[in-house]
């Protein structure tokens, strides 16, 4: 194994097990996007994540975020927990992350898990993503959060909601917006990977956000289809299945791992 490398993100560890790193959203973290489900991965695996730039102990990025940059803080995590081999969770822009890391270390790779999740961004993510950025540059973030409550939930979720409560429910989330969210979307705007996904030959689940209104199942579907070893997994949800189906999720990824 390498020497482990200091790693300058701020690091997530649980469990004990085979090795599962996590990779997370523009404008989430590992606790964020991945927290209602971490004893349960923990459960079976040791599992380590970072938190990007801007996000929670993680300084603030000086310069605009590299896709290679965050693929080797995750394995400068790896290797300061000492694991050799591990799978990979990438869950939104944590897809392209993971698949980037996969194709940067293939020999350490043993197999990926993609969620709601995307190769390139496509008009009307980029247009999604630009919105949140100028939402959240103008300090405007209740109206941001607002918007994330729209652009995250399924209809069915929002819709079992009144329009107080989603106001309330963004109130408590305007706060928590990371500061390094206009970083995050920054690079997912930017990202594409469509070169690295036919070298993938590990085993790749690709959990398909049905009743997703931020990242379209299409786009989804699109990843999938450009991997040659990937197998689909639907879950009716918008694109927070930590929010809306976190056990769903959970079950989905466990039972994976399990026999890849």
């Amino acid at each position: 194994m390498t020497t482990p490398t200091p790693t300058a993100y701020a690091r997530t560890v649980r469990g004990a097990g085979p090795g599962l790193l996590l990779a997370h959203g523009a404008g989430g973290g590992i606790d964020a996007n991945y927290g209602p489900i971490l004893d349960g991965l923990a459960a079976r695996h040791t599992v380590v994540g970072v938190d990007y730039p801007g996000t929670g102990a993680t300084p603030k990025a000086h310069n605009p975020l590299d896709l290679d940059e965050l693929a080797d803080q995750l394995i400068a995590a790896a290797d300061a927990e000492g694991l050799d081999t591990f799978a990979v969770s990438g869950y939104s822009l944590g897809g392209p992350v993971a698949v980037r890391l996969a194709a940067r270390h293939p020999e350490r790779v043993t197999s990926l898990v993609l969620s709601a999740s995307f190769a390139h961004s496509d008009t009307r993510t980029v247009l999604a993503a630009s919105i949140w950025h100028q939402l959240f540059a103008s300090g405007q973030h209740t109206l941001l959060a607002e918007y994330l409550n729209l652009m995250g939930l399924s209809e069915a979720a929002l819709n079992a909601l009144t329009p107080d409560q989603v106001h309330a429910i963004a109130e408590q989330l305007a706060p928590t917006l990371p500061y390094g969210t206009g970083d995050q979307l920054d690079l997912v705007r930017r990202i594409d990977v469509r070169g690295d996904l036919a070298g993938i030959a590990v085993p790749v689940l690709v959990v398909i956000t049905t009743a997703d209104p931020l990242i379209s199942p299409a786009l989804q579907r699109q990843l999938a289809a450009a991997i040659p070893t990937a197998e689909t997994a639907e879950l009716p949800t918008g694109h927070l299945p930590f929010v809306e189906r976190p056990q769903e999720w959970l079950k989905l990824m466990t039972d994976f791992l399990a026999r890849s």
